[in-house]
This record gives C-alpha cells, sequence and structure tokens, in this order.
C-alpha cells in the first residue's frame, strides 16, 4: 500500500531534525534506515539508502533543491539572493548544461595536477609552522589556511591574502545557517569585497592571459553555447570562493577526526602515501561534510511504495546512504574496493570542482600523516551542528613529530 507524505506519515519513521540535539549521523537515523528507505522531517522526505538515494539522484522528476533556501527564510531579492539563484548547482536544463560544458575545461585533471607540487609544498610549510612541534590546534593552523592558500594559488592572488579570503567565505557561508535573514548586512558586505577581487581577477586576465584557472574560465568558448558573461564569471568565480574554501577546510577537519578513531589506517597512510586519493573517498563515504543533498519534487509520482508530491523537499542522506550495510561492508578501511560515494553529490549537479578538492586532500592527508604520527584528540574541540554541511571549529590535537 501506499503511503503519502504529509501530515500524517503512515508507516514511515519520523526525524526530529530541528531538535537542537539531533545529530544526522546519530543512531537514531541508522535505525531509521533498517526500518524503511526513507523518513519524514519538519523539512520533507529523508532518503536514508544507498540505493533509493543512487536513483533519485538522477531522477527526472526532482529537481536541485537548494534553489528557494533563500526565499523559505523571506531573502528574496537584493545582491544576495541574486547571486544564489546565479550559483550553477541552482540551474536547470540546457542553462545548466551551458554553464557546466563551458567552466569544466578549467576544472581538468590536467589544470589541475600542474598545481600538485604547490599543494605539497603548502602542506609542509604549515606544519613546520606550527607553535608547538607536538600539538596544533588543526583548524586554525593546518586546516583553514590550506584551504584558503590553496583557492589563492588556483586564482593567482597573493598566497598572503589567505586571511582575508577565509574571512569573507566564512561570512558568506552564514547564508547556510537558519538566522540567514539576521546575518544578511554581513552577508551582503561579504559578497561585495568577494565580488571586487573577481572584477580584478577578470580584468587581469583579460589583459595579461597565462596558463591558469581564471584564464581558461575568461577564455572559455563554444560555438553552440557562446562566451560565460562578466556576470557569469564573477558569479562564477565567487562561488568557488565560497565553495573551495568551506568544504575543503571542514573535510580535512572531519578526516582527522576519522583517522584519529582508525589509527591504524592512519600509520597504513604514512607508510603508503599512495592511498591518498583512496583516503579522501573513503573519509568523504563515512564523514563528508555535506551530509544531504538537496532536491524538489516536480510532479507527483510513486517511488519505493511512497507517493512523492510535488513541491516536497527531498534531502538525500550521504553519510546514512554511504554506511548503508546494505551496500558496503561495515569498517573503515582504505585498501577496501567500494561503491562510489556521494559526497559530492551525483546526476546532473555533480560537484563541479570535485577534481580541486580530490587533488589538494589526497596530497595533504599522506603528508600529513608522515609528519603527524600517533595523533590523539586534546581537549577544547568544538563543532557546527551535524546538518547541512558541517565540520569542527577547532580540533586541537597531539602527535609525535615524523620526519620533514
Amino acid at each position: 500500500m501506499t503511503s503519502t507524505i504529509g501530515a500524517d506519515p503512515t508507516g514511515l519513521p519520523a526525524l526530529p531534525v530541528t531538535d537542537p540535539g539531533f545529530a544526522i549521523t546519530s543512531d537514531l537515523v541508522h535505525r531509521a534506515r533498517e526500518q524503511s528507505w526513507c523518513a519524514t522531517t519538519p523539512y520533507g522526505l529523508a532518503v536514508l539508502r544507498y540505493e533509493e538515494m543512487s536513483r533519485l539522484l538522477k531522477h527526472p522528476k526532482l529537481r536541485q533543491g537548494s534553489v528557494a533556501w533563500p526565499a523559505h527564510h523571506g531573502v528574496s531579492e537584493g545582491p544576495f539572493a541574486r547571486w544564489w539563484a546565479s550559483w550553477i548547482l541552482n540551474k536547470e536544463g540546457e542553462e545548466h548544461h551551458r554553464l557546466r560544458r563551458l567552466m569544466n575545461p578549467a576544472f581538468s585533471p590536467k589544470l589541475i595536477g600542474g598545481l600538485v607540487p604547490r599543494f605539497q609544498a603548502l602542506a609542509h610549510e604549515l606544519v613546520d609552522s606550527f607553535r608547538h612541534p607536538d600539538s596544533c590546534e588543526f583548524v586554525s593552523e593546518f586546516a583553514e589556511p590550506y584551504a584558503a592558500r590553496v583557492i589563492a594559488i588556483m586564482l593567482g592572488l597573493p598566497e598572503s591574502e589567505w586571511p582575508i579570503i577565509a574571512k569573507e567565505a566564512s561570512t558568506v557561508g552564514l547564508a547556510l545557517s537558519v538566522t540567514i535573514r539576521d546575518d544578511l548586512p554581513r552577508i551582503e558586505g561579504a559578497l561585495a569585497r568577494l565580488y571586487d577581487y573577481a572584477d580584478e581577477l577578470i580584468e587581469d586576465r583579460r589583459r595579461r592571459p597565462a596558463d591558469d584557472f581564471v584564464t581558461a574560465l575568461v577564455n572559455a568558448s563554444r560555438a553552440e553555447d557562446g562566451r560565460l558573461s562578466h556576470d557569469e564569471l564573477r558569479d562564477g568565480l565567487v562561488l568557488l570562493v565560497f565553495g573551495g574554501f568551506d568544504t575543503t577546510r571542514n573535510q580535512l577537519g572531519l578526516a582527522m577526526q576519522t583517522f584519529l578513531d582508525h589509527p591504524d589506517q592512519w600509520a597504513l597512510l604514512a607508510e603508503r602515501p599512495e592511498l591518498g586519493r583512496a583516503a579522501v573517498e573513503e573519509v568523504m563515504r563515512v564523514n563528508p561534510t555535506v551530509r544531504w543533498v538537496t532536491r524538489e519534487v516536480l510532479e507527483d509520482f510513486d517511488f519505493g511504495g511512497v507517493r512523492l508530491r510535488a513541491g516536497t523537499t527531498v534531502h538525500l542522506y550521504s553519510e546514512s546512504a554511504g554506511t548503508d550495510p546494505r551496500v558496503f561492508e561495515p569498517g573503515f578501511d582504505l585498501t577496501a574496493e567500494r561503491q562510489p560515494h556521494f559526497g559530492f553529490g551525483g546526476g546532473a549537479h555533480h560537484c563541479l570542482g570535485h577534481f580541486v578538492a580530490r587533488a589538494d586532500m589526497s596530497e595533504a592527508l599522506p603528508l600529513l600523516a608522515r609528519r603527524l604520527r600517533d595523533p590523539r584528540p586534546l581537549p577544547g574541540a568544538s563543532w557546527l551542528p551535524d546538518s547541512g554541511n558541517t565540520g569542527p571549529i577547532r580540533l586541537p590535537i597531539g602527535f609525535t613529530p615524523g620526519p620533514a
């Protein structure tokens, strides 16, 4: 019998996601996953299993769901609302495909691969500059400057400006909070300053093209697609700064958290640095910073015995799917063969910058494993809420120094 998602979701577990104590990676969610492939929430429907998430990410009757987030909080006009609506993530159909075709070459593995030696040197430099030889506050001393300076390297900005990049990107990140309306003046101020950065970069590369990421975007053109407009360029560059910084910083912190719980795998990574890419994939399977991917139902349809109504918000829980025992053996193992995870989303809206994230983190993690032996948590850690996007705010760790 088909149940209807609505006020009386007969037969489906319900998750209290608005409760301040709720955690999206909790046993409560995993128990709900054993009852049903989905659960109801105050926001709509939560998808909990791997197979159903894989199919729904590509379902033609779902569209990207985050486009309505500002409007849900009374922010429907102004600079921030316009920028949010401009995201390639929030575009659909031919407009989305056109932007993706034009922007893809700038994110090519070849172009990003040329930056790998610089990523390695940066990681060594940051470890060498820790205030104490056998301990650090991992977020402020490594994850945050690494993520911000990677963005500076990609864009050709002075790396010394990384604190500005980090500050403005973090301020724009307040838009992901339920306090978005109260924080809007600060968010739009940071957005304006990032636009100034983007305008200067675009003008500079038009005058002095280089063999780099920004020039590739400025020169992007196809006979059938035309060129990226100035607004499309600046919107895309600001999105790169915001998204690239926030997700890399958080994901590095979550990686360290995961390896603290699996010291044998950290030691293995130190011995076998070629497992760096596998480390990124395994961490993002079990502990992704993007805890859910959002979609919206375009028209009524039946799926898995549930009636999905048009307008319903669907949150696809990436950690719950990535640890689904129907698909994955329990445990955390860098040498295991796994199905693809959903840490970068999936379908038409699969993360455009995944090559960048995979490249910079797969270089950083093996190096950290060699330099920070036997890591252990120290008091004072604090965390963002375990919901949509998460990570550590502070993560003090102690370690035995390894050779440079």
